[in-house]
């Protein structure tokens, strides 16, 4: 096996050789580029480890962005390319950093690692709570192809690798502390071929069975949940509320307390009957024990009312609570302690799980709901049993970075649902179903339509597939 003064001096000798060879397999590099930069945000601080000569740090993005390689030739060649970047001569097992990044790239560089744990247990040094371990690795499945072409000179030949599964890399990362909560893998074809590449790379290795076989094996990592302690936070609980005046105090007189302050937002949204009357009746009754305020949404349809709702928020953790009540107030306590101790970043309420009441939800419904939840789990990258549970819980702070990219999807869903998941698919966010009873009305009739509103989600997922999935 090579020792680390091997690899350096083989990177040292090549390094001579490094930007031409990559500039002659541009196409391969920028596919991991667009794919990286699709997370990566203008105001994240951005750190490549094995940076080599630094083409993959110059193209992402980012406000600050640091390149760190234990090649001191290639750093020479780094900072002479692009002089404007931070490249430091550092070894990845001995992290010497005294500042913290939102986003970390590890890109091809896992293969040439003695001891891969030993490095990403380093890579704690660099993060804060919130930081994206973004790992890029061949799959294995195409060592004999990978070592033939070397044979043939296509391909630099590489000192010995470690060749690693999805798996592999997901249980190195899990003993040295973080947990994987994403995967994908794409390009069928590493080189350019007029349209051969478009159509193998963009569109059939996205597609099940084909992705299997894809060279380029992407990992999404973040420390462990409880790796580091989190305060209590302050809520806010959005109820858009239609027709629901029999429902408006329940919502009140049912709700837990939690978390270190309950701000309450009513949004009532064009009523025909008393809801808006009973609102301001249930702020007056209740001004003395509960802070809650009150609004008339300006359009029409549930995020309308959530995002006015939204805008007026002041809590760190911001909660939808469907004013019908068949999510149970009494479940959201649930929802914020999975925020706030780290399991997720974006909670999404499943119904499909415990049994339902008989009348809860009609079969067409159910039918409907399960084909999104596969047909979104595909496209998430992440399971979703429930897309259209409409109690779903976030950070502020997060939403508000989802509104800045909000022009990437368009302001296209009338319930929110969807604006919210790829909202937080976007910004990489870890995305955890939780499971709630889902119960019968007890007053007013639903305002969703099976048919109508079943061909606006259809639409919205094909929408989705071309931004998600087919991007390029």
């Amino acid at each position: 096996m090579l020792t680390t003064e091997d690899l350096k001096l083989y990177f040292d000798e090549n390094a001579s050789t490094r930007i031409s060879y990559r500039k002659s397999r541009s196409y391969y590099w920028n596919y991991i580029t667009r794919y990286c930069n699709y997370f990566i945000h203008e105001d994240d601080r951005v750190l490549e480890i094995g940076c080599g000569t630094g083409e993959l740090l110059a193209e992402l993005n980012g406000k600050h962005k640091v390149g760190i390689d234990f090649s001191e030739r290639m750093i020479e060649n780094a900072r002479k390319q692009y002089p404007d970047l931070n490249f430091q001569i550092m070894d990845m097992n001995q992290m010497s950093l005294n500042e913290t990044f939102d986003v970390v790239v590890v890109s091809n560089l896992i293969g040439s690692l003695a001891d891969i744990q030993k490095a990403f247990e380093e890579v704690h040094k660099v993060c804060h709570e919130r930081t994206r371990i973004i790992v890029t690795y061949f799959n294995f499945l195409w060592e004999p192809l990978l070592n033939f072409a070397e044979f043939l000179g296509l391909k630099k030949k590489q000192p010995l690798q470690n060749w690693l599964s999805h798996k592999d890399i997901i249980n190195l990362l899990y003993l040295s502390g973080f947990e994987v909560y994403r995967r994908n893998r794409n390009v069928l074809l590493p080189f350019y071929v007029p349209f051969v590449s478009w159509l193998l790379n963009d569109i059939v290795s996205k597609l099940p069975l084909f992705n299997a076989f894809a060279l380029n094996q992407f990992v999404f990592a973040r420390e462990l949940h409880g790796f580091r302690s989190r305060k209590e936070a302050t809520v806010t609980i959005v109820i858009p509320a239609r027709n629901e005046s029999g429902n408006i105090e329940n919502a009140i007189l049912r709700l837990p307390s939690f978390g270190a302050h309950q701000e309450i937002i009513y949004v009532e949204g064009n009523s025909t009957d008393d809801t808006w009357d009973k609102i301001q009746a249930i702020q007056s009754k209740y001004k003395d024990t509960h802070d809650i305020k009150i609004f008339r949404q300006p359009g029409k349809g549930k995020y309308d009312a959530v995002k006015e709702g939204y805008k007026h928020a002041s809590g760190d953790v911001l909660m939808i609570l469907d004013a019908d009540l068949t999510v149970p107030p009494e479940d959201l306590p649930k929802f914020y302690n999975a925020l706030v101790s780290g399991k997720g970043e974006f909670i999404n309420g499943t119904r499909l799980v415990y049994p339902m009441e008989k009348r809860a939800m009609r079969f067409l419904n159910m039918l409907g709901n399960k084909f999104f939840s596969m047909a979104f789990s595909w496209l998430l990258e992440q399971p979703v049993k429930d897309t259209l549970c409409g109690t779903k819980v976030m950070y502020r702070s997060d939403y508000e970075r989802l509104v800045k990219n909000r022009k990437f999807f368009g302001d296209f869903d009338p319930f929110g649902d969807f604006d919210l998941l790829f909202g937080a698919y976007k910004l990489n966010l870890k995305i955890i179903d939780l499971p709630v009873r889902y119960q019968e009305r007890v007053y007013g009739d639903t305002n969703i339509s099976r048919f109508k509103h079943g061909v606006v989600l259809l639409r919205m997922w094909a929408y989705a597939i071309r931004k998600i999935k087919f991007w390029s």
